[in-house]
């Protein structure tokens, strides 16, 4: 056999398996059943790089993961919420259609329904945020529940540690739940002294190959959540890391936070104890196998409040998408303003059309963005959108001051969203998210002040803009990749 030869059967040889590797991984991309861009563009990914393509997808294509819920302890947060049903009838009857299906999507989407708080404060900036968490973790009497993406071992991270510490010492249960990718700076030293006082840490998703059958590198905990006592709950985009408090860098990220007190907090203490039980294998029950001094006081009886809250939460454990649906609905619902700030915004098609369709129709639309994100790509992509929604009378700003950081929705005087969730495909489909979704004026007037002083430190975009051919084939081929980001 000559070498010629040799080398035309090598060729046959390779081509014949490269077509059944095409083909086997189609179909194993395919039978995922998720939208057909997103699959077109996993599988042109797989074509284009032949095996360094399938490792990309063995550790960041999306999976199937399933997350009990505590039924026991759901059915516990239902019945203390007896106390919020002659007031929720009462605020349903006064409320528009709209809103009262979005309350019903949202109990649909994730199971968890309205419920209502004494108190809803907007935090702006870390430094605020901060002192406010600060402040309820020292008077928590029972427990301090803590879950977060980021938990940096830095100077405010250092202070948050030491002063669980110091509660732990006085017998408060101290839970941290910290993602295990995003919160990979905290080490064994560091949380030494935290788990020597009787505080209990646990990574979410641990990153290290081996420790599942299939890693899941790609779903994280993107929530931050913190409950004491069950009475005062915590969340919104502010993470624990200098990277957010001016007080120690002048260029940190401009963010909002929020303080929730009342009955409704009870919903942010299911998603941790969920997450935690989810994480560390410990399921609160009544044997007392586990957070046996906890159960009486998980769900403490809570002062019925005059503003209707409802905690909605998502990931890749449902199909349902609850908070990109709640937000697509939201702006569907839009009669006089929707109002959208996010440090990521990369649209699926029913979002971009639910802005465009707003509008289009004479809602007052309007989009706040960083001039830059720390994404080079995510930034591209969000641009290559631009056009699209100033031409149907969206309007645009970048913020310039610092990095945007805040993930807020304000809806007409009626409707308000705040959480974790960025805008984007992410967000809605691969992490672990919660918001907090307000109905009334509570949440919508103070958001859209500072929507409004945010814009005073933004520059609107404008149709036509000069832009360089290199940069808008940049921005366009970004937005190639919007399925993936």
């Amino acid at each position: 056999m000559t070498l010629p030869e040799l080398s035309s059967e090598w060729k046959t040889g390779l081509s014949l398996a490269w077509s059944a590797y095409i083909a086997v991984l189609s179909i194993w991309i395919v039978m995922q059943k998720r939208a057909p861009v997103s699959t077109m563009s996993w599988i042109l990914s797989l074509a284009l790089l032949p095996f360094a393509g399938f490792v990309i997808y063995y550790f960041l294509g999306p999976q199937r993961l399933k997350k009990q819920r505590l039924k026991r302890l759901r059915s516990r947060a239902y019945e203390r919420g007896d106390a919020d049903l002659a007031l929720l009838r009462e605020a349903a009857a006064r409320a528009p259609e709209s809103l009262r299906q979005m309350a019903a999507l949202g109990t649909a989407a994730c199971g968890l329904p309205v419920s209502s708080a004494t108190s809803v404060e907007l935090l702006s900036g870390g430094a605020r945020t901060f002192d406010s968490i600060f402040e309820a973790v020292r008077g928590a009497r029972d427990h301090v529940h803590l879950e977060y993406y980021i938990f940096e071992p830095d100077q405010i991270g250092t202070s948050l540690r030491d002063l669980l510490v110091e509660k732990a010492g006085q017998g408060v249960t101290v839970r941290l739940l910290a993602d295990a990718l995003g919160s990979k700076r905290l080490g064994r030293k560091f949380l030494a002294p935290l788990q020597a006082a009787g505080g209990h840490v646990a990574f979410f998703h641990d990153t290290r190959i081996g420790r599942r059958l299939r890693p899941v590198t790609n779903y994280r905990t993107h929530r931050k959540i913190v409950v004491c006592d069950g009475s005062i709950g915590f969340t919104g985009g502010v993470n624990i890391t200098d990277e957010e408090d001016r007080r120690t860098r002048p260029d940190a990220y401009h963010d909002v936070h929020l303080r929730i007190e009342g009955s409704a907090v009870r919903w942010l203490q299911t998603t941790f104890l969920e997450d935690w039980a989810y994480t560390t294998g410990e399921y609160p029950n009544d044997t007392g196998a586990a957070l046996p001094h906890l159960l009486p006081q998980l769900h403490p009886d809570a002062e019925a409040g005059d503003i209707p809250v409802q905690i909605v939460t998502s990931g890749p454990d449902t199909t349902l998408e609850p908070i990109h649906r709640m937000h697509v609905a939201a702006i569907n619902a839009s009669c006089r303003r929707a109002w959208l700030t996010t440090p990521y915004f990369v649209p699926g098609e029913p979002a971009l059309m639910a802005l465009t369709s707003a509008a289009l129709r004479g809602v007052d639309v309007r989009l706040l963005v960083p001039r830059r994100s720390d994404s080079f790509v995510v930034s591209a992509a969000a641009r290559s959108y631009y056009d699209e929604l100033i031409a149907a009378g969206v309007k645009v700003w970048e913020y310039k001051a610092r990095m945007l950081h805040s993930k807020t929705l304000v809806v007409d005087d009626h409707c308000a969203m705040a959480g974790t969730a960025n805008f984007d495909n992410r967000s809605f489909r691969l992490n672990f998210e919660v918001m907090a979704v307000v109905y009334g004026p509570a949440l919508a007037g103070p958001l859209a002040e500072q929507f409004e002083t945010d814009l005073r430190s933004a520059a609107a975009v404008r149709a036509n803009r000069p832009q360089r051919f290199l940069m808008r084939l940049a921005d366009a081929t970004a937005r190639l990749f919007s399925p993936l980001l």
